[in-house]
């Protein structure tokens, strides 16, 4: 384990964002963990667990745990608006000059907080943490990598390769999410947006305990599409190429047209080859209407300006102040 640096070590402040959905089980022991290791590095430090609308008992059990430890926060949403939006109500309650993010399903050890804090003393701005040898399923690392893969579109390649939800950075980041409003959240993507400044360092990653994954296959590509049309414009480039592309091959078989009619002096026969081509413009078409339609309905709800959060309840009176920002 690295050495924090001297001009961190214990002078140094941390807010912990925790999104929760169904994580009764292992809140206490990653609230007893975080304590622990905190404890050691920070001269301040709070634990802001972010219930996400979880179905099970995830509330009652954050709101025992603020009662019997003061660093606890928790904040309750209203339903679940997902994961990034989660995080996001937690990073804008945050007090301390550095933020660290990370699962509920204790794959993320908070042991390995310490390496996280040595390398962004180094200058970063974010830091991720990149699991030695990820505990999930080869389904799992190939979505995963999908995701970064349409993420390296937005926050650039060498950012996005070593993304994870194990992340610290600057409380200053936190200004890049102000004028941020509506749904389609992406924090790395908007992390992108305020710096090109990243690092990274390798941290273990544990099997999980409890439970499977929340993040199945539909809600991966879901988050690439969001990433995809609502930070970039590749999607619409991609169908400006296919386009393209059709109508060059257009020009061709009419080539072959005239030219079999000059050459034979008739035209090409066949209904088939006709249904064909019909059916290869036709989807061209709709592929391009499609990707087009994502764009007009993601522009349509920011006009609706939806609330990115909207907070019901929290344990604590002392950051009161979130409810003024309940919608983001």
């Amino acid at each position: 384990m690295k050495i924090i640096s001297s001009s961190l070590s214990k002078n140094c402040s941390i807010s912990v964002v925790v999104p929760c959905f169904r994580s009764e089980k292992t809140l206490g022991e990653l609230v007893r963990r975080l304590g622990s290791t905190l404890s050691a590095l920070a001269s301040q430090y709070e634990i802001i667990l972010v219930n996400d609308g979880s179905p099970d008992n995830s509330w009652e059990v954050i709101k025992q745990l603020s009662r019997e430890n003061n660093h606890v926060f928790g904040i309750h949403l209203s339903r679940n608006f997902g994961q990034h939006n989660a995080l996001l109500a937690g990073i804008k309650a945050s007090q301390h000059e550095f933020i660290i993010t990370l699962d509920d399903d204790l794959q993320n050890p908070p042991e390995e907080i310490p390496i996280l804090l040595s390398k962004i003393a180094e200058g970063y701005d974010v830091v991720y943490g990149v699991a030695q040898v990820r505990q999930d399923s080869l389904f799992r690392r190939w979505a995963s990598f999908g995701t970064r893969l349409a993420l390296s579109s937005v926050a650039g390649a060498s950012a996005a390769r070593y993304a994870s939800s194990y992340r610290i950075f600057s409380s200053k980041m936190k200004k890049t999410f102000e004028s941020f409003g509506g749904g389609y959240l992406s924090i790395d993507a908007v992390l992108g947006w305020g710096t090109t400044s990243f690092g990274h360092v390798p941290v273990r990653h544990e099997s999980r305990r409890v439970g499977s994954s929340n993040y199945k296959l539909s809600k991966l590509l879901l988050h690439s599409i969001t990433m995809l049309t609502g930070y970039s414009i590749i999607p619409l480039r991609m169908a400006s190429i296919v386009g393209l592309g059709f109508l060059g091959f257009g020009f061709l078989v009419l080539a072959w047209v005239i030219g079999r009619f000059i050459v034979n002096g008739g035209s090409v026969p066949g209904f088939p080859f006709l249904a064909s081509i019909v059916t290869l413009f036709s989807g061209a078409q709709l592929f391009s209407l499609g990707i087009i339609g994502e764009y007009i309905g993601r522009m349509h709800f920011r006009v609706m300006d939806r609330p990115t959060f909207i907070i019901s309840e929290t344990t604590q009176k002392k950051l009161g102040m979130v409810n003024e920002q309940a919608f983001g």
